[in-house]
């Protein structure tokens, strides 16, 4: 039926309420006539602007599917390619490992400077400077650099005494501080960088208060332009800028440092936070400049902006959240539109497989993965909007809690009540309310739907972990 045939319908219908019954006792009472007017309205809007509004985000979401499933795919094929013939960078790119010359002495290597840049991470400072400094390299080539912006003056002074213990022992060791946090942590790195004794470092090798690096390790860094605080990644910032300048960053996979995970769910929401919105704004910033590079090829330009940025940091997150947990569950009120099986069900699987490819020894976590990483979805694509506009928290910087090898031997129950989180403080609202709207699609959909799509199965599992997100029911 046409929307105008629609209309004609409806009018008729509504005229014919108004007249007099056969006998001519009454007429239709007012709360009816507006409740009549009212359906009239919603079933025009409904005809003509929403039904069709819908139809185009479902066509815009579909084709995002299948840009986000080549992409995902392509990156499936190449990390299979890479683990089934072993492929690895020593493979192509030939070194080999420094030694003492016997003429020279450790003036053959090259002097080495390693930052940690830290702020109020008492539970971790010990171990992190002392991993740094059992780095086993020649003692006057290696300077070990901890820029300290702690507030808290009991960490302050453990880090301190840390270094100047370290010192002792003949560690080439600085303490820095300053009066300000400007910039954050890139800001106290490019600050270290302007001390007289870095000029004569060759390298520099940046671990975080919570990396752990073993003795033989040492990662070599570039001349990209130093340190700069305009987004809250200042390490991807960094190697973009690198790679304009014609660097070639290799990804060493079996190269381990030891780090130390989020130790609860609101500190994995900052950090999640944090590496979306910071990505987001960095690809803003640093658009214009890609484009203009003049030492990177076509081709790299190609993929820096559209693989690396627009599909994984921002094509990524509007996918999950618009389409698997707003659009694909409103279908069920909107039987017009429909979502062919192909962009429900198997592309989404054949994604998270591809995906599974680089993590095989996860694959009995998928279904709860998927769960889970969808509920997280509202989060990051907030943080993707203030990354890309430039609104809110974007600059704002919230330090991972971290808790240090103090927990190894500790039972969940007896971690300090500094640790523990009230249950106010664990709510989040708007989680709660995609859930009650994801229950409302699925138990519509077990009522009323007449697809065979068996929706709903999703819907109540999906509504069940935003609810698991949003009373923030999730363990340390």
């Amino acid at each position: 039926m046409s929307p105008l045939t629609s209309f004609h319908r409806i009018a008729h219908d509504t005229f014919s309420s108004f007249l007099l019954s056969l006998d001519g006792s009454f007429l239709l009472g007012s709360e009816d006539v507006v409740n009549t007017r009212i359906s009239l309205w919603w079933e025009q809007a409904r005809a003509i602007v929403v039904v069709p509004f819908f139809k185009f985000l479902v066509a815009l979401c579909l084709i995002m599917s299948v840009m986000y499933f080549v992409e995902v795919m392509y990156m499936g094929i190449v990390v299979a390619y890479v683990k089934l013939f072993k492929r690895k960078p020593e493979k192509v790119y030939k070194w080999e490992a420094m030694e003492n010359d016997a003429e020279c002495g450790s003036k053959s290597f090259p002097m080495v400077l390693v930052q940690i840049p830290m702020y109020n991470e008492k539970e971790v400072c010990e171990q992190s400077i002392a991993a740094a400094c059992r780095i086993s390299w020649p003692s006057n080539c290696i300077i070990i650099q901890v820029l300290d912006d702690s507030t808290d003056p009991a960490s302050k002074e453990l880090v301190r005494r840390e270094c100047e213990r370290w010192s002792r022992q003949g560690v080439n060791i600085t303490f820095e501080i300053r009066d300000n946090r400007n910039g954050y942590k890139a800001g106290a790195l490019r600050e270290g960088m302007k001390h007289s004794y870095v000029k004569q470092c060759d390298y520099i090798a940046i671990f975080d208060a919570d990396f752990q690096p073993e003795p033989d390790f040492l990662h070599p860094l570039n001349e990209s332009g130093g340190w700069n605080d305009q987004t809250t990644v200042e390490d991807m910032d960094v190697a973009v800028r690198a790679t304009l300048r014609g660097w070639k960053l290799l990804y060493i996979d079996d190269l381990k440092v030891k780090s130390e995970l989020p130790c609860s769910f609101n500190a994995l929401r900052s950090q999640q936070h944090r590496w979306t919105c910071g990505p987001a704004n960095l690809f803003r910033k640093m658009a214009g400049q890609i484009i203009r590079s003049e030492n990177v090829s076509l081709w790299k330009k190609l993929y820096m902006l559209y693989s690396f940025f627009f599909m994984r940091k921002v094509v990524a997150h509007i996918l999950t959240f618009c389409f698997y947990c707003v659009i694909l569950p409103a279908t069920v009120l909107f039987p017009e539109v429909t979502v062919p099986k192909w962009a429900a069900f198997y592309l989404p699987a054949l994604i998270t497989l591809f995906i599974a490819i680089g993590k095989p020894r996860s694959v009995y976590l998928l279904v709860l993965w998927v769960l889970f990483e969808n509920a997280m979805s509202m989060l990051r694509t907030k943080a993707l909007v203030m990354g890309f506009f430039e609104t809110g928290r974007v600059q704002e910087w919230v330090v991972t809690e971290k808790l240090g090898d103090g927990l190894k031997t500790k039972l969940i129950g007896q971690v300090s009540n500094e640790h523990q989180v009230r249950f106010r403080d664990r709510v989040h609202f708007l989680e709660l309310l995609l859930g009650v709207y994801l229950l409302f699609c699925g138990c519509y959909d077990i009522i009323y739907g007449k697809n065979r799509l068996y929706l709903y199965v999703y819907l109540l599992m999906q509504s069940t972990a935003f609810f698991v997100v949003g009373f923030g029911f999730v363990g340390k």
